[in-house]
């Protein structure tokens, strides 16, 4: 999209444009956070928790920022855009005004839209379709994890005419937010891969949350086609809520795309066999664990059933980028570290210490806790601990919430078990206690920061 372009799409929320006129350059990359704004980024400045994104023009600017959004403008900003050179669109609403814009842009183009969402998966099921389509198609996908309102259409807005198909995630905070995403994107095919309990606290039950992500689903053409996760029994009933075609992807029941032969291989990946009527294919993805494997039969089904042979399936798997959630690192004194620190709930809790399960020698987990689980909080953390007894050899738990999972690992017998509030003690628990070879798994939700405990285990002293 061109600058010029761009400006024609907002001028129905335009208040006021100050800096030069809109020019036949390219849109700059447009972010939401002013401390990532590298020179020649755009700005866009949207309310937040506790501060407003406008609060923070002067730094995107002074930051380089060439563009920037804002609905309001101080007279010190002003100035220092005027210094700069850069132009401010102040907008009666900026965030409508980039969704209505990315929708107003999506509908020009003659493209095939694949929406994926998820309560785990979403991420590495986007990334294994797009390496899979690129063989055959020239495909935009989401960065990242931008699957929110804000991140999905500013990732549309970088649609190019030379673009055949668009893979993209799709997040939700609460109900209606993945209608949202449908309406602005208008996917084609709609790939959901789990529905569990992540986000309860917020919706209240398990079928609030499979009412949100069914959305996507349900906003699919009769033409389009909804490809589920027939192993999950929410999302394999999904089918009955969609007026598109409905085909499906398992392992262990009956499905349209059916793995057969699984070996998991630990960190070379899975080895599996697909059959799909009266075809049959081998195929390997370096995705690590039973998540690889699911997040690769998505990747084979919306493949084939978008046209890629087999052989540019083939080709695709073996191109993912292994997840970087599950990233093995160098840890301090020969220890290796598995960073899963980005997230966690409990189905994919249970997938990481599946996962650690298949490696050979001494395991040791750093386990967080779990947020957002409503009603089932307490139960799910006991839950987590009977099951890293049966996986791990030491298990250090952090956070509040984790003091019952270390509890109930202890009840099972497991015990080299520690508790702590803090993830940089946490992995001096661990360290002390492992040695070179050993594995140790650092897992917990945001919130609590174990990126901490995996940069203190990389970078301590063995």
């Amino acid at each position: 999209m061109k600058l010029s372009e761009f400006y024609a799409l907002l001028r129905p929320r335009l208040v006021e444009a100050v800096g030069p006129e809109p020019d036949g350059g390219d849109l700059p990359v447009i972010r939401p956070d002013s401390r990532q704004v590298r020179p020649g980024d755009g700005f866009l400045a949207l309310p937040g928790v506790s501060r407003h994104g406008a609060e923070f023009v002067g730094d995107a600017l002074s930051r380089g920022a060439v563009l920037v959004l804002t609905d309001r403008l101080t007279p010190a900003d002003r100035q220092l855009a005027a210094r700069t050179g850069a132009r401010v669109w102040v907008c009666d609403d900026p965030l409508k005004a980039v969704q209505e814009a990315a929708r107003a842009w999506r509908a020009r183009a003659s493209v095939t839209v694949v929406g994926v969402t998820g309560s785990v998966g979403k991420t590495t099921t986007k990334e294994a379709i797009a390496a899979v389509l690129a063989e055959s198609y020239r495909v935009l996908k989401s960065p990242g994890n931008l699957n929110t309102e804000v991140g999905l259409p500013l990732t549309l807005l970088y649609l190019e005419p030379h673009h055949q198909v668009a893979v993209l995630e799709m997040g939700m905070y609460q109900a209606g937010d993945i209608r949202l995403l449908c309406s602005i994107a208008r996917p084609h095919v709609g790939v959901v891969t789990s529905v569990g309990p992540s986000h309860l606290a917020r919706l209240g039950s398990l079928a609030a949350i499979a009412d949100a992500k069914a959305e996507l689903v349900e906003s699919l053409p009769e033409s389009g086609t909804a490809v589920l996760n027939a192993d999950d029994p929410i999302v394999s009933g999904f089918g009955a809520r969609t007026a598109a075609r409905a085909v499906t992807f398992g392992w262990r029941r009956p499905a349209d795309f059916r793995a057969v032969g699984v070996e998991l291989r630990g960190m070379l990946g899975v080895d599996f066999g697909v059959q799909w009527g009266g075809e049959a294919r081998r195929l390997r993805v370096g995705l690590a664990g039973r998540p690889g494997l699911y997040a690769a039969l998505a990747a084979v089904a919306v493949g084939r059933l978008l046209g890629v042979d087999w052989g540019g399936v083939e080709r695709g798997l073996l191109k993912v980028a292994v997840d970087q959630r599950l990233a093995v690192r160098a840890g301090a004194g020969g220890r290796r570290v598995i960073d899963d620190s980005y997230n966690s709930s409990p189905v994919s809790l249970a997938a990481a210490l599946e996962f650690l399960a298949q490696l050979p020698g001494r395991k040791a987990a750093i386990l967080g806790d779990m947020l957002e689980l409503g009603p089932i909080e307490a139960e799910a953390h006991r839950e987590a601990g009977r099951l890293a007894a049966r996986t791990v050899d030491i298990l250090v738990a952090v956070g509040d919430r984790a003091a019952l999972m270390a509890e109930a690992a202890r009840d099972a017998g497991l015990a080299a078990t520690y508790w702590t509030g803090d993830p940089v003690e946490a992995a001096a628990l661990a360290r002390s206690r492992t040695a070179p070879g050993d594995w140790i798994l650092v897992k917990g939700s945001r919130g609590l920061r174990l990126e901490r405990a995996v940069q203190a285990l990389v970078g301590g002293e063995g």
